[in-house]
């Protein structure tokens, strides 16, 4: 994945044993916020996932994946994925939303519609998709599309079990939008503890332009 770049990020403690078959990775994660404000639904958009050295089958997940607009925000603001998943963007607010992305080569615009089941998205390429309305700055959200099918999100708690894994060597990593990425590679072992706290160096609505590469309208009108 071409746009995750290691970051300085830090390793509070790792236990791990050898493993001939495959085994469940566990572990917890916390956030040191410094003086960047944080809550509970930052740690919650924690990603975490690993991906063997070996190949690996990925398909593409089925049931209906829905990215809803709702108080003039994503719900949920994180969504991992595989490759080739589609995503539903539902619109229940009684305004207008335009969801898009500049996120090339999964870059998309699906205009202005209102209330309803809303519009479908195939993402055919891995990467960070970083989405946007185009008529409310503050709206945005990422989706994260993975070329493995062992993912899975942080709890409230900061616990996270990704249940089994491949035997062999791969690479796990922690992402969450706002920290650096954390990876590490496991050389054929298993992790059977893991602890790891995540530097939040980010803060607020990130800076975007609107679809048009244009800054957004203070004074557009309020009832969009």
């Amino acid at each position: 994945m071409g746009i995750i770049r290691v970051g300085a990020l830090f390793l509070a403690g790792i236990v791990v044993s050898s493993a001939a078959s495959a085994a469940g990775l566990h572990g917890q994660v916390s956030l040191v916020s410094g003086d960047i404000q944080s809550s509970l639904a930052d740690l919650t958009d924690t990603v975490v996932f690993y991906k063997p050295d070996s190949e690996v089958r990925v398909r593409p997940l089925g049931g209906d994946l829905t990215i809803t607009m709702r108080g003039k925000s994503f719900v949920p603001h994180v969504l991992a994925i595989t490759d080739g998943s589609t995503v539903r963007f539902a619109n229940s607010d009684p305004i207008l939303h335009n969801v898009f992305s500049t996120s090339s080569p999964n870059d998309f615009d699906m205009g202005l519609y209102g209330t309803g089941p809303g519009k479908t998205k195939t993402f055919d390429h891995t990467g960070l998709v970083r989405v946007y309305c185009n008529v409310h700055h503050e709206m945005f959200a990422y989706i994260l599309v993975l070329d493995t099918p062992y993912f899975t999100t942080v709890h409230e708690d900061g616990s996270f079990d990704l249940g089994s894994i491949p035997p062999g060597p791969g690479e796990l990593t922690v992402w969450n939008p706002r920290g650096e990425v954390w990876r590490q590679h496991l050389a054929g072992l298993s992790v059977d503890a893991l602890s790891v706290q995540l530097k939040l160096t980010r803060n607020g609505v990130p800076a975007h332009f609107n679809k048009f590469g244009k800054p957004y309208d203070k004074n557009a009108n309020p009832g969009y």
